[in-house]
């Protein structure tokens, strides 16, 4: 008899973001090996190609699990499916490492299937305010992980890149528009920012009262490219 082949991917759906390491240990901690897992995926999940050394290629980064793959992965390794993946960064990637269906969320936020898939596909999040409330509260995203599966993260890269280059104090009511943070709490950070990028450009010019323009356009672009992150550490060591 031949072996079963294992499906391929479908277009247009990859994988969740796999973490490769977690998979080994979590199986190592349970003492399995490869083909006590691989027997479990075929014998409890349907997956009658599942083999030892796709197995070990799925833990060594070789091929990354489908979403379907890694459901079943989950469950033979009695873990969730959030366990087995990186950070989440889209909106299928959040509902994965959630364990949630399509059919959930849909339902949860009150949106029809195919709309909320063709959502999940474009990575265009188009729900009302009281649906992104719905989906937050779901998915139990964190603000920094809402503002990015709603494609606010541009826009507020945006908004900090002009506070940072030019005059904070404009910008306040904007980023108060996009993100439901304290009006006093933007205030600090922003100034914050401004002074940071600032000060990093004025110390780089004056280094040895040299002229060093390439090089502060080098460490401004650098902070200007990171500003979201840097945004999201003042909030998180804020006071």
């Amino acid at each position: 008899m031949s072996a079963v082949r294992r499906p391929p991917a479908l277009p247009n759906q990859p994988g969740p973001p796999f973490n490769a390491p977690a998979a080994r240990r979590l199986r190592a901690a349970l003492g399995m090996g490869p083909e006590h897992v691989a027997h479990d995926l075929r014998a409890s999940y349907g997956l009658p190609y599942a083999t030892p050394d796709l197995v070990r290629a799925w833990e060594r980064g070789a091929v990354i699990p489908s979403s379907p793959e890694l459901t079943a992965l989950a469950g033979v390794l009695w873990c969730t499916p959030g366990e087995l993946i990186g950070r989440p960064r889209t909106l299928r990637e959040h509902r994965i490492a959630r364990g949630l269906a399509p059919e959930d969320v849909a339902l949860a936020v009150g949106v029809d299937l195919l709309g909320y898939l063709a959502m999940e596909e474009d990575e265009d999040w188009q729900g009302t305010e009281r649906q992104s409330a719905v989906l937050a509260d779901t998915l139990r995203l964190s603000l920094p992980d809402f503002v990015t599966v709603t494609g606010k993260e541009e826009r507020l890269a945006e908004l900090l890149r002009n506070a940072v280059t030019t005059r904070w104090q404009a910008y306040v009511r904007q980023v108060s528009k996009l993100l439901p943070l304290e009006k006093r709490l933007i205030e600090d950070t922003l100034r914050e920012l401004h002074e940071d990028y600032q000060g990093r450009m004025t110390a780089t010019l004056a280094w040895g009262n040299i002229p060093t323009t390439d090089a502060a356009e080098d460490k401004g672009r650098d902070f200007l490219a990171g500003i979201v992150t840097h945004f999201w550490e003042r909030m998180e060591s804020a006071p």
